[in-house]
């Protein structure tokens, strides 16, 4: 099992954690009842971050910030030298810590999406661990409210008895939920991005080799080339060029310093 501290990525600071270690944390914050913000980020997460003073504060009040991409793992190596033999990719952290959850007798909470991902995904989930716990599911409403109806939200989902919360809101907006909401939630907040539709059999996973090699972009940006198409042909080089700044010292010269944000965002 590793766990050795977070370390800086264009001022995001990612945990040097793999899968053991971080299902680890978030199954004793559940035991304990204890709140545990915890995001898998990929490049698109890591620059959200690095581009935006406010967001790159939200992530790192985060408890665990995994490097979900290869090349954020690959970034982990260059800048800081730890060498980790896997990323920790949401989807796959997600059936991990439903797989624990099962054998601990925690239950778990669904947040985001569409009705009809959270149906099919909660199915999978009980073929694939019928001792599963499923607490409750709500889907999102897509929009933004005021403090009432956010803590509405939060009221229904502590009112489940859940043990841990997934949340599929994407990126930026679940970790921004998670952020704000670190304080509601005596359970740990599981930020898991595209998860829910991966694991539900709507959205198809890149090949395993593309993985590997850090290619799992372009598959997607394949199958989604309207959606997609900006954030990897500008961020991805946009990443690049800052890992380049930053190994030579300079990163902080383009990149801004965190902020803390002025509001919440309630993200329903």
């Amino acid at each position: 099992m590793i766990d050795n501290g977070k370390r800086s990525i264009l001022g995001v600071e990612v945990n040097v954690i793999d899968y053991d270690g971080a299902v680890s944390r978030v199954i004793a914050a559940a035991r304990s009842k204890e709140s545990c913000t915890v995001s898998a980020l990929a490049v698109h997460g890591v620059m959200t971050g690095a581009l935006d003073a406010s967001q790159k504060y939200r992530l790192n009040q985060l408890d665990i910030v995994t490097p979900d991409g290869q090349p954020v793992r690959w970034a982990l190596r260059l800048l800081h030298g730890e060498a980790l033999k896997d990323r920790v990719y949401g989807p796959n952290l997600t059936l991990k810590i439903c797989e624990k959850a099962a054998e601990e007798d925690l239950s778990i909470f669904l947040f985001g999406s569409r009705v009809e991902v959270l149906l099919k995904l909660d199915s999978r989930l009980k073929e694939l661990f019928p001792s599963l716990q499923i607490a409750g599911m709500e889907p999102s409403s897509f929009r933004t409210g005021d403090v009432e109806q956010s803590e509405g939200l939060a009221n229904r989902i502590k009112s489940s008895g859940a043990d841990v919360l997934f949340v599929g809101l994407g990126c930026p907006r679940q970790e921004i939920f998670a952020y704000e909401n670190a304080k509601r939630f005596s359970m740990p907040i599981i930020a898991v991005g595209a998860a829910f539709d991966f694991h539900a059999g709507l959205l198809a996973q890149a090949p395993l080799w593309m993985q590997q090699r850090g290619l799992e972009w372009l598959y997607r940006l394949t199958r989604e080339p309207k959606r997609l198409w900006r954030r990897y042909l500008y961020l991805n080089p946009a990443y690049c060029f800052l890992l380049v700044t930053q190994f030579f010292k300079l990163e902080k010269l383009l990149t801004p310093t965190q902020k803390r944000p002025d509001a919440d965002v309630h993200y329903l």
